[in-house]
């Protein structure tokens, strides 16, 4: 793999991410690492002809979880160049089959962006799960959850969206659909027991989001096929971007 860091950070994280997942896949473009000052967004991936540049903050990239959050993101480059239908199917074709018609608010519209995020995210920690230990994952999405959880507004709380990225402590709604997505990775891989925090966690959050299925999200993520065509892709997410968007509409979605 051609790694290429810029930024002027420790090279070991990146470097012992590659190794990791190197061990399965490979990458035939080159990967760029650029470092941001800009601490709100903690990592993305961008895709070109040439190349794939993996974003990350100084904050993330000096962090404890700095080889993980590289890993992930090299996994989404791996799911790419596979092809993979999560990865090629148009998150804005699919919203507009879901939504077509409808008046929806920006914020759960933005939820809907970060849904399907979400499903790619299962994707490409499949990747990563069997290339890496999972201890500090089950860890970070702990950690992430119960900060969220603890600042989150509650149902009853007033919000004003603006049009911005809306964090996961704003949102007792999306902090559902996180928790969803975290049980729904664990189970996939049989990472937890049934006593686990993050299970007291998912439900405090489901009680602050009474309009959304935490369920039915959690159940999505865990049984995505593991090679959908993209129609089959295609056909999940508009589903999920309904359940989240729409069904609310008349009270929690059916679990």
């Amino acid at each position: 793999m051609d790694l290429r860091i810029r930024g002027g950070t420790r090279p070991d994280p990146f470097l012992g991410a590659a190794d990791l997942l190197s061990t399965e896949h490979n990458l035939d473009r080159t990967v760029e690492v650029q470092v941001r000052d800009d601490p709100d967004e903690r990592t993305w991936a961008a895709h070109y002809d040439d190349r794939h540049v993996l974003n990350i903050s100084e904050q993330a990239a000096t962090s404890a979880m700095a080889r993980e959050l590289a890993l992930h993101e090299l996994a989404h480059m791996a799911r790419y160049e596979q092809g993979h239908a999560s990865h090629t199917q148009s998150t804005d074709e699919a919203l507009f089959l879901a939504l077509s018609g409808r008046d929806v608010e920006r914020r759960k519209l933005t939820h809907c962006y970060q849904i399907a995020n979400h499903m790619r995210d299962i994707y490409a920690d499949d990747i990563t799960l069997s290339v890496a230990p999972a201890a500090k994952l089950v860890q970070f999405l702990e950690s992430q959850l119960a900060t969220a959880v603890a600042a989150a507004p509650g149902p009853e709380a007033t919000r004003h969206p603006d049009g911005r990225r809306v964090s996961v402590a704003a949102d007792p709604d999306i902090t559902a659909v996180n928790a969803a997505f975290a049980l729904g990775l664990v189970e996939r891989h049989g990472l937890i027991d049934g006593d686990h925090r993050l299970y007291d966690l998912a439900r405090a959050a489901a009680a602050d989001a009474p309009g959304v299925g935490m369920e039915t999200f959690k159940r999505l993520f865990r049984t995505l096929a593991d090679d959908p065509t993209e129609s089959d892709f295609r056909r999940e997410l508009v589903t999920a971007t309904r359940a989240y968007a729409l069904d609310g509409e008349n009270g929690r979605a059916a679990d």
